[in-house]
């Protein structure tokens, strides 16, 4: 996911390219036709936003990963003959309009509520000089770890270093163009003091929303109240910043983005952004809208509220990989973002990883493992799945990888922590998870008449097979127990032999009495993995009383 790395030309996969429609290089044939039957500027730049008010989330992860997915494509599509760029900017000359939740000591940070978020103290300790500086450092952190090729953008120092000089003396001069754009989209209270220039006051250092009594084109200054002191300032240096939708489109036509993507939430004001960026002398780039993240209960993920997953909670139960692929998937779906996703998207990444070397390059470009890894996915064999390796930890009560590895070893000879360093990883990964999320949510519940006969009869089939036998074999003998009888029989499918199918019941039986758990893996799998003898004497122990005790 570099974005920086040499990239695959090969004849049959630019053919391919051309006629993909997967979501990247859709967005980036638009990039293209944008400069149709003219010169590509000397470097197209792609970017994200990123306001830095609260600790980074996976949300801001995303607009990093999958800007980053477009352009790759981008760069094969075009040969990588065009250079290219992925800024990371960061709104940290914002005014803090609330106190995050999720820092140690609100009220410590109360006496710097309006402040650019670099003027308030760093809540959190260690070095960084400033909220802002800190919470960026978390996000370059991330996108370091995951080997992104990107440069970062502080808004603080773009204005006070003159970055967008130019352009704010030319919004002081189409001053009532912009006024004319956005006068309309505010209420009549609002339209009463509404100016794109908040000044940063000389007196409180706070960002100031005022009304303003002149601005001056020609010498290139505002004139305020700053608390009963008429203040004049220059519009350049860092002493005034913008509203943030005319920022927006100034700063497209400042630095002349091509690429950008935002949520749902934008999506309004889109329109607004173009218009000053065309005000301003620019041309509003190519969007991509995405759904927003929801939490668990639907609401909306908030870097202020802490709500939804953190960058560093994901990566403590699974690989980057899966978090990467969580982001290829359905962009424009509004998408939960909790921790009972982990395991689907652990599981489906690797599954992805599996199809690639069988599939023809239409279907790799259509792969998002392709998208993942710049177009060059790794091989691994992974011969367990996730979603199996945590109830492999729920029926053994595994603390440490090393119990694991006796079950793995022994269903997969010569299957090794050296000879499938991924797999070993995973161990780790599964047994985290367990211990947080599963063990605590944990109910088994006693088996009925009719069930303990279904499990008495389970476990007698599984003693006359032989300890080798195959999952798929397991798999069939646990069905033929279910068949006969009547509470599991399904009359809407058929058996082989032409009788009833079986109900999902009784696998949900399974895993309710013996794991305490509303579902699990195909049961063959999970039998195969963790043994013959082993799944008899869970049954043993269910039917005696011991797990529902």
């Amino acid at each position: 996911m570099t974005g920086s790395n040499l990239i695959d030309l090969n004849p049959e996969m630019l053919a391919a390219a051309t006629e993909s429609k997967a979501w990247p290089f859709e967005e980036a044939k638009k990039i293209i036709a944008r400069y149709k039957g003219k010169d590509f500027p000397e470097t197209v730049l792609f970017e994200t936003g990123y306001g830095p008010s609260g600790l980074p989330h996976i949300g801001t992860f995303g607009e990093v990963a999958r800007t980053t997915m477009v352009r790759h494509a981008f760069r094969v599509l075009t040969q990588d003959e065009v250079k290219t760029k992925l800024l990371c900017f960061s709104d940290d000359m914002d005014g803090m309009r609330k106190i995050p939740e999720n820092v140690p000591d609100r009220a410590a940070l109360e006496p710097y509520l309006h402040m650019p978020l670099t003027s308030v103290p760093n809540p959190f300790g260690g070095d960084y000089a400033s909220f802002a500086d800190h919470n960026n450092a978390m996000l370059c952190r991330f996108l370091d770890t995951f080997g992104f090729d990107y440069e970062f953008a502080s808004a603080t120092k773009y204005y006070k270093a003159g970055r967008f000089d130019e352009v704010l003396l030319r919004a002081a001069e189409r001053y009532d163009d912009i006024m004319g754009v956005m006068l309309p989209t505010l209420g009549p209270e609002r339209q009463a003091t509404y100016s794109p220039f908040l000044p940063i006051s000389p007196k409180s250092g706070r960002v100031l929303y005022v009304p303003m009594k002149n601005v001056d084109a020609k010498a290139g200054t505002i004139t305020f109240d700053d608390e009963g002191t008429v203040t004049t300032l220059p519009v350049t240096g860092g002493h005034v910043k913008l509203q943030w939708k005319p920022d927006f489109g100034m700063r497209w036509a400042a630095l002349g983005v091509d690429f950008e993507m935002f949520g749902k939430d934008h999506q309004t004001n889109a329109a607004i952004y173009d218009r000053i960026c065309n005000i301003l002398g620019g041309r509003a780039p190519e969007h991509f809208v995405y759904e927003l993240f929801l939490d668990e209960e639907g609401q909306k993920i908030s870097k202020s509220k802490g709500n939804g997953l953190t960058i560093d909670e994901w990566l403590t139960y699974a690989p980057t990989e899966s978090l990467g692929l969580y982001m290829y998937q359905r962009p424009r779906q509004a998408k939960k973002l909790y921790f009972d996703v982990i395991p689907k998207a652990v599981d489906e990444y690797y599954a992805f990883l599996g199809a690639y070397p069988r599939q023809d390059w239409k279907e790799r470009l259509g792969n998002p493992v392709w998208h993942m890894h710049d177009g060059n996915p790794p091989a691994i064999d992974l011969p367990v799945p996730f979603a199996l390796l945590l109830n492999l930890v729920s029926a053994s009560n595994a603390h440490d990888k090393e119990v694991l590895w006796g079950f793995i070893s022994r269903h997969a000879p010569g299957v090794t922590p050296k000879t499938h360093p991924e797999l070993d990883r995973l161990t780790g990964y599964a047994i985290r998870y367990f211990d947080d999320f599963v063990k605590p949510t944990k109910v088994y519940r006693a088996a009925d008449e009719v069930e303990r006969e279904a499990l008495a009869r389970l476990s007698e089939a599984l003693g006359a097979l032989p300890q080798a036998a195959d999952s798929e074999t397991i798999q069939n003998a646990a069905l033929n127990v279910a068949r006969k009888i009547e509470r599991y029989q399904d009359h809407s499918k058929q058996s082989p032999e032409g009788g009833p199918g079986v109900s999902v019941a009784f696998f949900q039986m399974i895993y309710q009495v013996l794991i305490g758990q509303e579902r699990g893996p195909r049961f063959g799998s999970f039998a195969a993995l963790y043994g013959l003898a082993e799944t008899r004497a869970l049954i043993e122990r269910a039917l005696s009383g011991q797990l529902a005790a």
